[in-house]
């Protein structure tokens, strides 16, 4: 998402100066807008399409990968348009371009794009954004180049060095993105933010209009030209760029956009996909550009070389941990490392900008980068790799966007011998140190053998500071160790797919099958017994032990069944491994919604015998929830269950009024729904709190109760908490006599809906709980 400009400008105009001040202030406002708009339809339209695909953390991925070659196409386009058309053409034409985009408007989801294909919607996505935002966005995606190309030729004072339009840009982008989640969603909504950018996107098309008029009048002979046809400059001079200078813009360029998306999805995995989570590390990626690329760096390039080393050293020594550390504590490193990898990419790329005259060239070559590096993250890695590799080789990658780290390489074969010669040594080291723990008995604490090496690594690194391309060789060794090793990236065998990272792993003790999404614990079952003779026990486990909240809420929704001669119905979203298929009766049934054919598979796996024990004809609907849930026939469930957690992040669609409100209206008069809150990061229970008396405005009377469970014994038993909401009191009275039953705490947190969902405040409210 390159939205930056250079100090130097393309062709200075021959025309006489202007001072007028009305100029100065159109254009940047103009730039402002342009900015504003183009980095609020991101997060707006992104959280539009998260009900139609699970919450999944890979929407945003996908969403960034359409976002940077829409911007690519803008910048094609205005790169042609101000080669190829005249002068005095280009504002007409590019009005009108706009004014055809504004059929796309207001912004939302197009009623033929309903619901997505079973498996991994990738294509679909962006098949959707192109159909629904793919005109604005491109037409707003090119005005950053052709107000600038427009500018220079206005014949202000200011036309020769039009740095402040860089800032303009960048301060409405920065506006854009830090004040969606903090004030424009939660304050307006997201139908009332659709409706405002289409008033927006029109003052824009009036504010292009001015310019261009603006151009036209103070511009000295713009009708006897072509745009591409101006006086040479003395910057117009400079040789054209070979391609081996164009695949190093392209390269320094596609390191820091993969590494974008790769630690966004690393990070949003294990809270929530939403607007906050997705918005930060973008905004930090922007705010590189205001910090390094221009003539002066704001921060001493030794100074920022330091930081880049330690911060991506000790990322790196993070993920080569065999034990979970906590998520603020992998967060903090892995933004620092994020953030000082992007400036000494940027930087580097900004002091290999090429001559005035080819700013344009540099500019699409630079997208092209952008362009390939979420390519590379949102579809090819996860198809390449079956756990996130890409995170921890793209920080490795960094060390190449050092200067003179490629250019000493490419210099002679001495250096090229070294490289080899040291990535032959730690290749012995990787596999010879944890050899040598095994046999000797070594004992490295929490941090484990694959830690030591990486910890070898990285003091290795250090010591050769003033070599970069040795640097880029250690750098690929570390992560090759976080891959090959025992590591925080590497825990077992794994599966992928767009909704997240499956491991079915062996316990410690060789007694459990336990299947892991993301960080968080799924389901268990137990394969052997005491003796260690193998014995598959059907016994629910986990959070659905006999005794859990679950399992009490499904007895005693049968037993009140049972009393009044009736076949309860019961449904589960979200599978897992099967595990709650061992709570039902032979009178009952039950129906179960998954999004990911990847976790049926698990299910159904020789892993796993819940379900081929207890109900070997699962009734199994495939899809989003929200949308297969629909479908169902009103007043006819007894009980449904939500349990549909990715990881540790939540999708927040099935959490919303909107959803509450259509789970209350497929259950019967005295049916309830049971949601699973536990979570170590976000205070659900008081955000249902808020929540369950809006889905009342639009379901009618609804009673929620929370129910706890502290009981812990290894995967046997794990603590877990619910929430029972139904329309029923007499229903839910029932449930009061469960153990660990109390009401909801409320904590002044704003309801979830489907226009607006708050992240930071239960946050901050679960922060403030556990300390």
């Amino acid at each position: 998402m390159q939205e930056a400009v250079m100090s130097d400008t393309v062709n200075a105009p021959t025309a006489r100066p202007h001072q007028g001040v009305l100029v100065l202030v159109v254009y940047t406002l103009t730039t402002f807008l342009s900015a504003l708009l183009l980095f609020s339809i991101q997060p707006m339209f992104a959280k539009m399409v998260l009900p139609r695909l699970g919450g999944s953390p890979s929407v945003w991925a996908v969403a960034l990968l359409f976002f940077q070659g829409a911007l690519l196409v803008g910048y094609a386009y205005a790169h042609l348009l101000m080669r190829r058309v005249s002068l005095a053409r280009t504002g007409p034409v590019h009005v009108g371009f706009s004014l055809l985009a504004c059929l796309s408007l207001p912004i939302g989801i197009p009623e033929s794009w309903t619901e997505p294909p079973p498996g991994d919607p990738y294509l679909w996505q962006l098949g959707l954004f192109a159909a629904a935002i793919g005109l604005p966005f491109v037409a707003v995606s090119a005005n950053a180049p052709l107000l600038q190309a427009w500018f220079a030729r206005t014949g202000h004072r200011q036309a020769a060095d039009p740095y402040f339009l860089y800032a303009a840009s960048n301060l409405g982008s920065l506006v854009a993105l830090l004040g969606y989640p903090f004030v424009l969603e939660p304050v307006f909504g997201l139908s009332a933010l659709a409706m405002f950018w289409a008033w927006g996107f029109a003052l824009l098309i009036a504010a292009l209009a001015i310019s261009f008029w603006l151009m036209r009048k103070t511009a000295s002979g713009f009708t006897a030209t072509r745009a591409g046809q101006d006086a040479p400059s003395s910057a117009a001079l400079g040789m054209r760029p070979g391609w081996r200078e164009r695949a190093r813009w392209t390269g320094l360029a596609l390191v820091p956009s993969a590494l974008l998306t790769a630690f966004t999805t690393h990070v949003a995995t294990d809270v929530a996909s939403a607007p906050l989570i997705w918005v930060i590390p973008l905004s930090l990626y922007l705010l590189t550009f205001v910090l390094v690329f221009r003539e002066r760096t704001l921060i001493p390039p030794s100074i920022l070389g330091f930081l880049h080393i330690v911060t991506v050293l000790m990322a790196l020594l993070q993920l080569a941990q065999t034990e979970k550390d906590t998520w603020f504590y992998a967060a903090g490193f892995g933004i620092a490392a994020f953030f000082c990898s992007t400036m000494v990419a940027h930087r580097t790329l900004y002091e290999a900008r090429p001559a005035a005259s080819q700013l344009t060239e540099f500019y699409m070559w630079m997208s092209l980068g952008g362009v390939l590096g979420g390519l590379f993250s949102a579809l090819i890695a996860p198809r390449l790799f079956s756990e996130v590799f890409e995170y921890p080789l793209l920080l490795a990658f960094t060390f190449a966007c050092r200067p003179g780290a490629i250019e000493r390489l490419s210099r002679g074969s001495r250096s090229k011998a070294e490289f080899a010669l040291a990535l032959a040594i730690g290749m012995v080291v990787i596999y010879g140190l944890p050899w040598a723990t095994a046999k000797y008995h070594i004992n490295w604490g929490v941090w484990g053998s694959t830690a030591a090496v990486a910890a070898l690594f990285a003091m290795t690194a250090l010591a050769f500071w003033r070599r970069p391309d040795i640097q880029f060789g250690v750098a690929l060794l570390m992560c090759l160790a976080v891959a090959l090793l025992p590591s925080l990236v590497r825990r077992g065998a794994a599966e992928r797919s767009y909704f997240g990272v499956y491991r079915v792993l062996l316990s410690s003790g060789g007694g459990y099958n336990v299947l892991q999404h993301g960080t968080t614990l799924h389901g268990a079952q137990k394969i052997r017994d005491d003796a260690g003779k193998f014995i598959p026990s059907t016994t629910p486990l986990t959070y659905y032990h006999p005794h859990s909240p679950m399992a009490s809420v499904v007895r005693l929704t049968g037993m009140v069944a049972a009393a009044r001669q009736a076949d309860p119905k019961y449904g589960v979203i979200g599978l897992g491994t099967g595990t709650l298929a061992c709570h039902s009766a032979t009178n009952e049934v039950w129906r179960f919604f998954e999004i990911d054919p990847v976790v049926v598979r698990i299910a159904k796996s020789p892993q796993f015998t819940f379900l081929k024990t207890c109900q070997p004809n699962a009734d199994i609907v495939l899809g989003d929830a929200r949308l297969t849930f629909a479908k169902e026939q009103a007043g006819s469930y007894d009980l449904l269950i939500v349990d549909a957690f990715s990881s540790d992040a939540i999708p927040m669609h099935l959490l919303t009024a909107e959803a509450i409100a259509l789970y209350a209206s497929k259950l019967k008069p005295d049916g309830a729904m049971v949601l699973h809150i536990s979570n170590r990061y976000l205070d659900l229970e008081a955000v249902l709190d808020a929540t369950i008396p809006a889905a009342a405005h639009l379901a009618g009377d609804l009673h929620g109760l929370v129910i706890s469970d502290a009981s812990s014994d290894g995967y046997d038993k794990t603590p877990s908490t619910i929430v029972v909401v139904s329309r029923s009191a007499a229903a839910i009275g029932r449930m009061r006599a469960i153990p660990g039953a109390r009401n909801l705490a409320g904590r002044g947190l704003k309801p979830w809906t489907d226009d607006s969902s708050d992240v930071l405040g239960p946050f901050i409210s679960q922060y403030r709980k556990q300390h």
